[in-house]
């Protein structure tokens, strides 16, 4: 509706004056860039009976000459309210108590806030905009709102209690806490969490957690390390095609440059995932990697064993070669298989001084082997080094540390698939595991039987 132009939308959103609607309060959220071409819609709908507020987003980054142009422009529009918000969790007290020194300047009119609880002060900054004169605070019944949600009512209405010097009556409010809202917490997941503490420290938006958390396919260790990209590359607005291009990389003709058969080729393989197994069982891995010498190549930055045990690493996830590309130069000694040919110039950049061996990747819906690059169903490391192993012609592959998660996880059904599709290329090497797993497709074998 937004290319119908401002009074034509207006008419379409409002198509009656507010004595025959039951709207009281309109409140516009707006960028900073957008708020010049936005504020005209007040006088329209002040003139209709409507009550109006404004909600300037993303202002902790903002200059103060930013701030003063436009809460001055503020003044020259029927404004009930003039609001701002923490839209990424960022701010602190003292952040908010500059905010409101700012606007004070030019708007002597109502101030609000609208906090959100990344890093667990939403509730801290509501109680200081109220101590530097703030008179609307946003608050939702636990908090519930979109990722890390807002102030919470209940701590409010307590926290209210001792500013009004009068009690109130907590017993409705707990009741609908019980019987509604908390199970709808617990079923939608609303709330701060770690992820959410890191996106307001770096500034980045949290639709990018939400996404991520709510798309099984994201470990820990890949929500960490788009967390990390992003800080370094920006993430205030949130742009879907960031997490889509970090999950469908590899889209074009694989290519690479090194052959895994040079050094595989009739060896055992032992590929070390990032489960607890490995730690679990290490005395027991240590002795037989020393026994057996099997080539072992550990995945991304994993280790769990004594590094000289190990050969190899892999990593094909262009989000976490970004994030890791210094840790992999600085602490880990190993060649790192890599696209490195189908990495974009910056990504190459930090790892021009690795030793690196160059096998490419492409996605398809199976697997297939060649001499310098590999078809793959996933862009999981897991299936990147099952490949280089199939490429390699390695005599049999053995797993530790790929414990699988708990019953209902979707990450199992994805695990259980890449070995399925594997197992179904002719030729392609046994696969056994010699740590528990609670992968149903996968062979086991106690590492102390070997």
């Amino acid at each position: 509706m937004t290319d119908l132009g401002l009074i034509p939308t207006l008419e379409k959103l409002f198509p009656v004056p507010a004595k025959d609607t039951p709207v009281d309060l309109v409140r516009f959220a707006c960028h900073l860039r957008e708020v010049r071409s936005v504020l005209p819609a007040v006088t329209w709908l002040t003139e209709r009976g409507y009550r109006v507020g404004f909600n300037l987003m993303q202002i902790a980054d903002r200059s103060r000459e930013e701030v003063l142009d436009l809460a001055l422009a503020a003044c020259e529009y029927p404004l009930e309210v003039l609001y701002f918000a923490d839209s990424m969790g960022s701010m602190t007290p003292d952040d908010t108590t500059r905010i409101i020194g700012w606007l004070r300047e030019q708007w002597d009119g109502p101030i609000g806030i609208h906090t959100h609880d990344n890093m667990g002060l939403a509730l801290q900054n509501t109680l200081r905009a109220h101590t530097e004169g703030a008179t609307w605070l946003d608050a939702t019944v636990t908090g519930m709102g979109r990722g890390p949600g807002n102030a919470r009512t209940e701590e409010l209405v307590i926290e209210a209690q001792a500013l009004r010097n009068r009690p109130a009556n907590l017993v409705p409010l707990m009741a609908l806490l019980r019987k509604y809202f908390l199970p709808m917490k617990e079923r939608y997941g609303w709330g701060t969490n770690p992820f959410y503490f890191l996106s307001g420290k770096h500034g980045i938006h949290p639709t990018y957690i939400q996404n991520m958390l709510m798309d099984s396919r994201y470990s820990e260790e890949d929500i960490l390390a788009v967390i990390e990209h992003l800080r370094r590359t920006g993430g205030k607005s949130y742009n879907d095609n960031t997490l889509y291009n970090a999950r469908n990389f590899y889209k074009s003709t694989a290519q690479g440059h090194w052959s895994p058969k040079n050094l595989l080729a009739g060896r055992d393989v032992l590929i070390l995932g990032a489960g607890a197994g490995v730690s679990e069982h290490r005395i027991a891995l240590e002795s037989y990697i020393r026994k057996s010498k099997p080539i072992v190549i550990a995945l991304n930055t994993q280790s769990g064993i004594d590094e000289e045990l190990i050969e190899l690493r892999a990593a094909c996830h262009p989000v976490r070669l970004m994030a890791d590309s210094e840790t992999y130069l600085t602490s880990l000694r190993q060649p790192l298989i890599v696209p490195f040919s189908m990495l974009t110039d910056d990504m190459r950049s930090p790892l021009q001084d690795k030793d690196v061996l160059d096998f490419g990747i492409s996605l398809s819906d199976g697997f297939y082997f060649s001499e310098t690059y590999c078809v793959s169903p996933s862009l999981l490391v897991m299936a990147y080094a099952l490949a280089i192993a199939g490429s390699g012609r390695a005599k049999r592959i053995f797993l530790a540390g790929f414990d699988g998660y708990r019953e209902g996880d979707q990450r199992n059904r994805e695990a259980e698939d890449i070995l399925r599709l594997f197992d179904e290329v002719p030729g392609s090497p046994e696969i056994v595991s010699i740590t528990p797993s609670r992968y149903e497709h996968l062979k086991q074998v106690s590492i102390y039987g070997m």
